[in-house]
């Protein structure tokens, strides 16, 4: 149970304590690649699963260690699934400087008299035991809503304050962040991630 150790392909701290505290009863310890003094990885790809497989892959040649990441984004269905991968940028295509709150600007533009504002935030994990590894695990998490007219909630980032989530007929930004957590798109595919490990890769660690 000791001495298991896992690249992030990421740098961004919040995730990473956000996974580690989740994968903490398989015993493995979670790394940032930049840790390792490892660069990010090109994500010239057309899909999410895509990108995260080339991440996990280039953390993987450059570590010797197995290796984990993520790619999400807001697919929003008139604009037949974009912006997808190009979701921390899609203000830019407009003219605008990138931040969240250009990123929604846009966003509230572009639907702006569309009935259709169905979208689903979505986060698929790929994780592979080395660069060459035939067999990665695969989980996606996927949460659907609706795009408001406009921002409501004051908590969350990037698209959240749009994010309307039915089953809770609130926007993401109105939720808790452990009840936000509890439901993402993110947290979702994490515990599909947690549970293939559980059965692939350390079958017998505590449930």
């Amino acid at each position: 149970m000791t001495g298991r150790k896992l690249v992030l392909a990421s740098n961004n701290a919040g995730k990473l304590a956000e996974l580690q505290a989740m994968f903490a009863p398989l015993g493995v310890a979670l790394i940032r690649q930049g840790e390792l003094d490892i660069p990010e990885a090109p994500e010239p790809h057309r899909t999410f699963i895509e990108n995260a497989l080339a991440k996990a892959r280039h953390a993987a040649a450059l570590s010797g260690l197995p290796a984990m990441a993520d790619d999400a984004g807001l697919c929003v269905d008139a604009f037949g699934g974009l912006p997808g991968v190009d979701t921390a940028y899609y203000c830019t295509q407009f003219g605008y400087e990138k931040s969240d709150a250009n990123n929604v600007r846009a966003l509230l533009e572009q639907l702006q008299g569309q009935a259709n504002r169905r979208a689903a935030m979505v986060s698929t994990l790929v994780a592979v035991r080395s660069a060459d590894d035939p067999e990665p695990l695969v989980a996606s998490g996927r949460v659907a809503g609706l795009i408001t007219e406009q921002p409501i909630g004051e908590n969350g980032f990037g698209f959240d304050p749009v994010m309307f989530i039915p089953e809770f007929g609130l926007t993401f930004a109105q939720l808790s962040n452990e009840v936000k957590n509890a439901n993402s798109h993110r947290g979702r595919a994490a515990r599909a991630m947690l549970a293939l490990m559980r059965e692939r890769w350390y079958p017998g660690s505590a449930a």
